[in-house]
């Protein structure tokens, strides 16, 4: 389990990062969301227990801040992790736009799942798309550029504790 200890570290790096990059935007009013990259690299690296505690672990700390009901980020990191993991072996996990791909794919569906649990909170919905397209846009945006840099961070902090990932291919 110290591969799935490694990788919550990580997650965990994530979500202040994102927590302050989201506090620096908030004049701009743009709200980042990554949560992608807490699935992606486990999902396609790890085995199924270690790789799901992890996302499972990082689901709730970000339930933790989230106007949303407890375990709503975690049911749907670990459906969206379970979904990957099944499709892992018809891919080039290997190859690092493969990961990057995935990791928006995952992105975009997490954002619709999420922001479709939120936006039956607000008083008027058809108002609230505008702002959450543009909140996709740049999150997508950004995921794509930081995710090689997280998935290597991520590779090098299983290096670190000592754990072999399984050999691909």
């Amino acid at each position: 389990m110290r591969g799935a200890a490694a990788v919550f570290l990580t997650l965990y790096l994530l979500r202040a990062l994102v927590a302050e990059a989201n506090s620096a935007l908030s004049a701009a009013h743009v709200w980042l969301f990554a949560g992608g990259l807490y699935v992606a690299y486990s999902a396609l690296v790890l085995p199924l227990r270690q790789g799901l505690s992890a996302t499972l672990l990082a689901g709730l700390l970000c339930d933790a801040v989230a106007p949303v009901a407890f375990g709503t980020h975690a049911a749907l990191f670990a459906a969206a992790h379970v979904g990957l993991f099944a499709l892992r072996e018809r891919v080039q996990r290997d190859e690092i736009a493969v990961r990057v791909a995935a990791a928006l794919l995952v992105n975009l569906a997490l954002f619709l799942a999420l922001s479709s649990a939120r936006l039956r909170l607000v008083p008027a919905e058809a108002a609230a798309w505008p702002r959450m397209l543009s909140d996709l846009i740049c999150s997508e945006a950004v995921v794509a550029l930081i995710a090689p840099w997280f998935f290597a961070l991520q590779a090098r902090t299983l290096e670190l504790a000592r754990v072999q990932p399984p050999r691909i291919g």
